[in-house]
């Protein structure tokens, strides 16, 4: 339901699946540096209220394949209380990728100018 209001705005997802693959990055999490596409109080549902989406550039890299190239997606929690993403998940926007299965390990590469991935507070102890 979100991919025309995005659209709209400028930013085509059209040939990715529309689904999120969730990526846990523990032990780190994530820290927003600044996103590439940002949308301020998107209201792309009739009756819940509107939220704040940003997107940053991913590549995921597989040995013996070509980089496949998407976006992490991120709801704004301040504007969707009742959805609750851990800071150590990332819910990423790919093409569909062939071979991917819980549990299998992935390597990820992300711009540091739009977000960084760093230890939590509770393992710098």
């Amino acid at each position: 339901m979100q991919v025309p209001h995005f659209l709209a705005l400028g930013l085509d997802l059209g040939l990715l699946y529309p689904g999120t693959l969730n990526i846990s990055i523990a032990p780190l999490c994530y820290r927003v540096v600044q996103p590439r596409f940002k949308f301020v109080k998107v209201k792309w549902h009739p009756t819940e209220p509107a939220e704040t989406f940003s997107f940053f550039d991913i590549r995921l890299l597989r040995e013996n394949e070509s980089p496949v190239r998407g976006f992490i997606y991120h709801p704004h929690p301040e504007t969707k209380p009742e959805h609750f993403q851990k800071s150590d998940v990332l819910e990423v926007l790919l093409p569909y990728v062939e071979g991917i299965s819980v549990g299998s390990k992935l390597k990820i590469e992300i711009p540091s100018d739009q977000m960084v991935l760093e230890e939590t507070q509770m393992s710098q102890g």
